[in-house]
């Protein structure tokens, strides 16, 4: 039966030696540059994603809401709603009819004309077929 050193009483410190035992690390030069290199990578990548973030934002100037729709003609609606923008700009809406599939079966662009900041307008939309709902896609300033 074979016996370990340590039976033996020749074993006299760990199996891998004490830190005395191994030279000192060598001094790592360039650390900073390579945390600065990264630092500098993650501000741009930021700023870029804020910047995409703030670019498709979209154009909040013109506030629009649909207050009531009247879909009961098979040929046309009526779209009631109202739009909130700076007084002295003109804004461009797109108006459009969706039927019970969620299909546009009629749209129109309407001009808000500048002097007046709230607006509130009732208009018809023909349609080409029996629509289920109307409202305003978007408005921006023009």
């Amino acid at each position: 039966m074979a016996t370990s050193e340590a039976e033996k009483g020749r074993f006299e410190g760990p199996v891998l030696g004490t830190p005395g035992d191994f030279p000192d690390r060598p001094q790592r030069r360039g650390r900073f540059v390579v945390h600065g290199v990264i630092a500098i990578l993650c501000a741009v990548l930021a700023g870029g994603w804020g910047y995409v973030m703030w670019a498709a934002k979209g154009d909040t100037e013109v506030i629009d809401q649909v207050i009531a729709f009247d879909a009961n003609r098979p040929d046309s609606v009526e779209i009631l709603f109202e739009i909130v923008k700076p007084s002295d700009r003109v804004a461009r809406c797109r108006l459009r009819a969706m039927d019970v599939d969620h299909r546009e079966v009629g749209s129109r662009l309407v001009d808000i004309p500048a002097g007046e900041g709230y607006v509130r307008l009732t208009e018809r939309l023909e349609t080409s077929a029996q629509a289920t709902s109307g409202d305003v896609e978007y408005c921006h300033l023009v």
